[in-house]
């Protein structure tokens, strides 16, 4: 039998070993098309989004832009400023520091956050960098979770805003050191999630991002680990709480932050806060569909038609085969792009096989069409490599 039956699917063995659950309901293909005329926020999404273009000045997309969210990550761009605010003429990074300051811009150490969090006075951080930067809805972490530098309050507005400094105020160096870590951004974060979603996926490069992501019903980041393990603390290492003034700290959060096409021409700032108990690779196809509406002229998008996949934590590898280690995981239920396909090495979950195989452009690897969410073993609409 060479057809496979989603519906049946949520006994099946995912191919290294890892357990596999269906999603009858899993996102089937998207073909490549122009961005929609107005943002497509997915059902049960609340979001907030910017696009400034710094070619003409203006906006080019605003959806509830001064909605106050918990930052997550998204915080360790004011972090990294307050401590290179006044460094002297050079802005020399000590050793030290650049081993802190790195990662926590490329891959969202938290590691690093918690130190300068606590050196550089927690709250009192917040409160200097907003009256500096002329922030207007940012603000520190609400009375009884000081310690939390994930839920400082942030807006889509106010990201821009960080932004613009960033780009056309700050010292060259501080620019520079910045805003290059952003180019450098790992797929696997410090915490093994995958951090490519959003800006990352949906557009060509060149872009620069600073992500956020946090919730409890997230489970344990599985990027560039071979399988999966026991879950872990929320990445911005706080409990779960009853929202805070307008702040909400309950449903899962996930930003994507950054600039896109030559000369950072465009700030896109994207907020989202979706359903308690969703999945973050549910939480990732929706952040995903929601940042490629949006109105980002002349953007270059990437090639391919999007899927969906049905299975936990779906092996990406070197080559259309088993033979070689994974290079990671998906997401689990993530939507993804292919580039094309071809047959490969015949994966069996008993009662179906499947011979073919897509190459996914944004992670480099392969994955067996039979954890596509698609009714034949070849994709209709997807060319031959």
């Amino acid at each position: 039998m060479r057809r496979r039956l989603l519906a049946t699917a949520a006994t099946l063995l995912l191919v290294g070993g890892v357990a596999g659950s269906a999603a009858a309901d899993a996102p089937l293909a998207r073909p490549p098309q122009a961005a929609p005329a107005a943002v497509q926020v997915p059902s049960g999404v609340t979001a907030g989004a910017a696009v400034f273009d710094r070619q003409t000045g203006a906006f080019t997309e605003q959806l509830n832009t001064s909605t106050r969210f918990r930052s997550a990550s998204v915080v360790k761009l004011l972090l990294a400023l307050d401590f290179l605010w006044n460094r002297g003429p050079d802005y020399t990074v000590p050793a030290a520091d650049r081993a802190l300051l790195e990662p926590m811009l490329r891959s969202s150490y938290d590691d690093a956050a918690d130190h300068y969090w606590v050196e550089n006075g927690k709250a009192a951080i917040i409160t200097r960098m907003a009256g500096r930067l002329g922030l207007k809805d940012t603000a520190p972490p609400p009375t009884g979770y000081e310690g939390y530098w994930g839920y400082t309050s942030l807006s889509a507005r106010d990201t821009v805003t960080i932004y613009r400094y960033l780009l056309d105020s700050a010292p060259g160096p501080v620019r520079d050191f910045v805003m290059g870590n952003l180019r450098q951004s790992t797929r696997c974060a410090s915490d093994h999630f995958d951090q490519h979603f959003g800006i990352a996926g949906a557009f060509e490069k060149p872009w620069a991002v600073k992500q956020g992501w946090s919730g409890s019903s997230y489970e344990e980041g599985t990027c560039g680990k071979a399988t999966a393990t026991a879950p872990a603390t929320a990445p911005a290492r706080a409990p779960v709480a009853a929202a805070a003034a307008d702040v909400d700290l309950t449903r899962p959060a996930l930003h994507s932050t950054g600039t896109v096409g030559a000369g950072d021409r465009f700030i896109v700032a994207v907020f989202t806060l979706h359903p308690v108990g969703t999945s973050y690779g549910k939480a990732y196809t929706d952040i995903g569909r929601l940042t490629r509406s949006l109105n980002v002229p002349g953007a270059a998008r990437p090639a391919g038609w999007w899927y969906g996949t049905w299975n936990d934590h779906v092996n990406v590898r070197r080559d259309p085969s088993t033979s070689n280690a994974p290079i990671t995981q998906l997401p689990a239920g993530a939507e993804v792009l292919v580039g094309c396909q071809k047959r490969g090495e015949e994966v069996s979950v008993p009662p179906y096989t499947n011979d073919w195989w897509a190459y996914l452009p944004q992670y480099g690897g392969w994955i067996s069409n039979i954890y596509i969410s698609s009714p034949d073993n070849r994709l209709p609409d997807v060319e031959d490599c």
